[in-house]
């Protein structure tokens, strides 16, 4: 899974400029579900991180179910996920992300990010829009060697052929599974507003 993630750094980058033009965030080290996240398709734009599907009825409060990560293996059959795998593919920058390694009943936060050149990573989501709202998920995978470790699932990372692939409509479940990764232990440094943890800037 993948519950906390730092912001892209898109100075220098095309999609710089695509932010620039829809209100920039400024760059965050603990984005957290229900944040507003950037996503691009053929457009920048940002949405609420935890997707709600056009369907629901109830309020947003009413929305129990936990998607904002959903399962490569899973989505395009899930009633949540389905339209958006359809009709509603995008994609996610990051710089990297965070899991919770247990060791002796404690849990330690470790930075898991690329180990190329690139400072920033671009995961496969889903985007759906809800009562004008723009939502969105993150897609996950079993995690590979690189980083099964520290968690048995990983963002589905796409690398340059496979960003065409996704936003073209593939349905290769094997997207990211090539990814290598990197990752290190980061302090805990108390808790926010909500009572979540809050994490050391890497």
């Amino acid at each position: 899974m993948c519950g906390r993630f730092v912001d892209p750094n898109l100075r220098g980058t095309d999609v710089e400029h695509v932010e620039l033009k829809i209100n920039p965030i400024p760059r965050r080290y603990n984005v957290k579900p229900t944040n507003d996240v950037l996503i691009y398709r053929n457009v920048g734009a940002y949405a609420r991180w935890g997707l709600v599907p056009h369907w629901h009825t109830g309020t947003l409060k009413e929305w129990k179910a936990t998607t904002f990560n959903a399962r490569i293996e899973e989505a395009s059959s899930k009633p949540a996920f389905r339209e958006a795998w359809q009709k509603g593919r995008c994609l996610i920058p990051l710089s990297g992300y965070y899991e919770w390694r247990e060791s002796n009943g404690a849990k330690s936060p470790y930075y898991i990010s690329g180990t190329g050149n690139d400072s920033n990573l671009w995961a496969a989501g889903l985007a759906s829009q809800w009562r004008g709202t723009l939502t969105c998920s993150m897609l996950t995978r079993p995690a590979n060697a690189s980083v099964s470790d520290i968690h048995h699932r990983m963002p589905v990372l796409l690398n340059t052929d496979e960003i065409g692939a996704w936003l073209g409509g593939t349905d290769d479940l094997n997207l990211g599974a090539e990814t290598l990764l990197r990752h290190h232990e980061v302090a805990k440094i108390g808790r926010d507003d909500d009572g979540d943890s809050l994490i050391e800037p890497i």
